[in-house]
């Protein structure tokens, strides 16, 4: 009995050390309830040496505000050892309610262990408390972000700047910090101020000096009406706490803490533009503005391009109304404007101008009137509308074709048909009859003139072979004759390429070319607008003539690289047509 007793006993012993030596792996926290403002520690351990790959779980609804670190205790205790290995994390709650931090996983042997889980509630926030000692508490009476705004109660379109400043007291150090969280700023049109660099300056908090950054700037323009809300800005910092320890030369010993903080959120509340005296052409223009319309010429020839700048300058919503928009004749062609911005941001908002530039082509001869523009904006200092209207621009073309008559004249009457009753044509009654049997063609006058014919085409043959012997050896006018041909030649092919800029210019340039050959015997390498000029003048040919052709090969040149219409090209055929016939005649 008593052997059984000693096997059992032996079996007991046996299996609780096989049951302590088991490893363990849990995860422990430093407090499970918790305001929205507090931070709590986070620790998983595992109880055997040579465990390695921990992996930590997600942390959703939590921030890392510090670690991983890792600590290592190991001990002997009358002759046993125990070993520990600790991952510990800082963490602060998101936002309240309750929630679960997972399992965390580490390999031990060849196999993967799971943690415990842990629940931790989070309540409002709590009052912290004012524990000098506290490093955390220390660290929020001498740090403070701040979100400076120009004006909480701000039209539609009336643009507001906000300024982030983060401010220090002379009591601690910040050795390091990082933005976390850029606001957001919904319902405003925004655009950063560039801070150009980070420097420390003396200034006030509460009254007591401080010392401060300024980390963000921005202009903010809102949109529509109603209270609006700019988030806060969210930082992590490194801070130095005095630990009222001196060291061994006297210097203040600090303590080092993971500190985050965020500025407050700030409401907007904006006012509607009022209805009472709105324009009707008010397109969302709030500032203080001036409105131009200019004209760089407002004398030109047909074809000739002109410039209509239509401006607005000032500050205010610059980029965020619509300009003014100009109303043309219909003679007058019209391309789409050119929009310029030069607006730079600026703490009182966007100043600058921004314009739209017409290219405008007159085609016939003749006085417009482009009507006058108007351009209406509520002005925030007077807190009233106003509306500058600019004058109409009259556009004289000197030189170009006539406007077309209302009536074309090209168009033929047609004559209704008259129906004939009498079905039957005329019969003529006189007839004419040829002799069947014809005469013999041997003794024919034709008979004659066919045996004749040989002897008559020698002489002829040989004169004409003397001639065209004479005009071969004629260089000089052979290479006339050729220019001639080639004018007329790159004359037709021009007119067949309209509508295709780049050949037909081409086409037309040689064609010219090739017909100042012909009449003014020069070469092309002598070809320039001097020249042209001096043998045309020499020749008798009029001074309005000479400037015409010099003009038409100018427009060969620099129309290829500028929009042209197949209307102006047709008139540029006719142009150059008209100006060989010209000089032809004289010549």
């Amino acid at each position: 009995m008593k052997l059984i007793k000693f096997y059992i006993l032996g079996f007991l012993l046996l299996t609780s050390q096989v049951f302590f030596a088991q490893i363990e792996f849990e995860t422990s926290v430093s407090k499970n309830t918790l305001g929205v403002n507090q931070r709590f520690r986070v620790e998983f351990s595992v109880n055997k040496q040579g465990a390695d790959n921990f992996k930590p779980p997600s942390f959703n609804n939590f921030k890392v505000v510090g670690g991983p670190s890792s600590s290592v205790n190991q001990s002997w205790i009358n002759g046993k050892s125990s070993f520990s290995q600790s991952y510990i994390y800082i963490l602060e709650p998101k936002s309240e309610g309750d929630f679960v931090i997972e399992s965390a996983t580490i390999e031990y042997e060849g196999e993967t262990l799971k943690s415990n889980i842990v629940k931790i509630h989070v309540s409002k926030a709590v009052e912290i408390p004012k524990d000098p000692n506290n490093p955390e508490y220390v660290a929020q009476q001498n740090i403070h972000l701040v979100a400076e705004v120009s004006n909480l109660n701000p039209y539609v379109g009336e643009g507001i700047y906000v300024v982030y400043k983060l401010f220090v007291s002379d009591n601690i150090s910040v050795n390091d910090f990082r933005v976390t969280e850029s606001p957001e700023y919904n319902g405003f049109w925004n655009q950063d101020i560039e801070v150009s660099q980070l420097k420390a300056e003396r200034g006030k908090y509460n009254g007591e000096d401080y010392r401060y950054l300024v980390l963000k700037k921005a202009v903010l323009i809102p949109q529509r009406a109603g209270e609006l809300v700019i988030e806060p800005l969210t930082m992590d910092l490194a801070v130095g706490i005095p630990t009222g320890r001196g060291d061994f030369f006297g210097n203040m010993i600090t303590r080092s803490i993971n500190y985050s903080t965020a500025s407050a959120t700030r409401n907007i509340r904006v006012k509607a533009l009022p209805e009472a005296g709105k324009p009707i052409d008010f397109t969302g223009a709030v500032g203080e503005f001036d409105f131009k319309v200019n004209v760089d010429k407002n004398q030109l020839k047909a074809n000739d391009a002109a410039q209509i700048i239509v401006e607005v300058s000032g500050r205010g919503n610059l980029k965020l109304f619509e300009i003014p928009k100009i109303t043309t004749p219909t003679e007058l062609e019209v391309y789409t404007p050119e929009h310029k911005e030069q607006v730079s941001s600026a703490l009182n908002g966007l100043k600058g101008s921004v314009s739209d530039i017409y290219t405008v082509v007159p085609q016939y001869k003749g006085k417009y009137k482009i009507p006058e523009v108007s351009f209406s904006y509520f002005n925030t200092a007077e807190k009233k509308y106003k509306t500058i209207t600019v004058d109409a621009i009259i556009m004289e073309v000197l030189e170009g074709k006539d406007l077309p008559s209302t009536v074309d004249s090209t168009k033929t009457i047609k004559q209704k048909v008259v129906a004939n009753n009498n079905n039957f044509r005329f019969i003529d009654l006189n007839t004419e009859f040829n002799p069947i049997k014809e005469p013999e063609f041997i003794h024919s006058t034709q008979f004659y003139l066919l045996l004749l014919l040989p002897f008559l085409a020698i002489p002829i043959a040989i004169f004409i072979g003397k001639k065209r012997a004479e005009r071969a050896g004629d260089v000089f006018g052979n290479k006339i004759r050729l220019a001639d041909r080639l004018a007329k030649k790159y004359l037709s092919q021009a007119k067949k390429q309209l509508g295709k800029k780049e050949a037909f210019y081409i086409a037309l340039e040689k064609a010219l070319h090739n017909f100042l050959k012909a009449k003014l015997h020069i070469e092309t390498s002598d070809i320039s607008k001097e020249k042209i000029s001096e043998i045309l003048k020499s020749k008798g040919i009029e001074e309005a003539t000479i400037h015409q052709f010099v003009e038409v090969l100018n427009d060969c040149n620099f129309a290829r690289y500028t929009p042209i219409t197949n209307v102006e090209m047709e008139q540029e055929f006719e142009k150059a047509k008209d100006v060989i016939i010209k000089i032809d005649k004289h010549l």
